[in-house]
């Protein structure tokens, strides 16, 4: 997943003199761009690992996953706050006007 193109798809799709905007879209590139550290990492080290405690010795699941888990929570509670531009002409629900009529 290339980062810079992701991040260059979403800039162009808020309002660029929006602060806030811009700092939501990085901040989205920044948790991205940590899912991408955990999959490396989780892929050198595997899935699962072994835990040794004494005698005892157990398969447990890399801790890294509720990391993921955590990261990818905030990416779209962050996505639900970004303010897109609408592309193109295509009406929303709020543009269409309805009429008596169309109601029967």
């Amino acid at each position: 997943m290339n980062l810079d193109n992701i991040k260059e798809q979403l800039m162009s799709r808020i309002d660029q003199d929006d602060l806030l905007e811009v700092n939501k879209v990085e901040r989205m590139i920044g948790f991205m761009n940590d899912l991408q550290k955990c999959d490396e990492k989780i892929e050198a080290e595997g899935i699962s690992q072994i835990t040794e405690n004494g005698s005892q010795r157990f398969n447990k699941s890399h801790p890294l996953l509720n990391e993921k888990i955590k990261i990818n929570g905030q990416l779209i509670a962050l996505e639900k706050t970004i303010n897109f531009i609408s592309e193109g002409t295509a009406a929303t629900a709020n543009d269409v006007e309805v009429s008596e009529s169309d109601l029967i």
